[in-house]
């Protein structure tokens, strides 16, 4: 009896990793063998980066934060300690809004914590 080799479904899988290689560089693109390394690493570094992003937006959430609040003559940190002390239920992603789209209103939360 001779070998049987799904070739349907090998083909799909081939099909759908070279669909996933679109755009890329030179044989990335279209040799199945480099196309399914480099997909494999490109997923790798989707499933990390997804996590990073978010360590990345909290820290220039703070950057912005600490900026604002020394134009106010307070550190970053003494302002949350103000903040939590006072009760004020406000996150981060929130404060820097408001320190850079909207400066009165961070004035005027800074003045109430003071």
């Amino acid at each position: 009896m001779p070998r049987s080799v799904n070739s349907v479904a090998s083909r799909k899988r081939k099909k759908k990793v070279l669909k996933q290689a679109k755009g890329y560089f030179g044989r990335r693109k279209n040799v199945w063998r480099v196309a399914a390394n480099a997909v494999d690493k490109a997923m790798l570094y989707a499933y990390r980066d997804r996590k990073n992003k978010k360590r990345t937006f909290r820290s220039l959430w703070i950057l912005r934060i600490n900026a604002a609040a020394r134009a106010e003559g307070l550190t970053y940190s003494q302002l949350m300690n103000k903040i939590k002390e006072n009760n004020i239920d406000i996150n981060r992603k929130v404060l820097a809004d408001l320190a850079m789209n909207n400066p009165t209103a961070f004035k005027a939360l800074v003045d109430k914590v003071k």
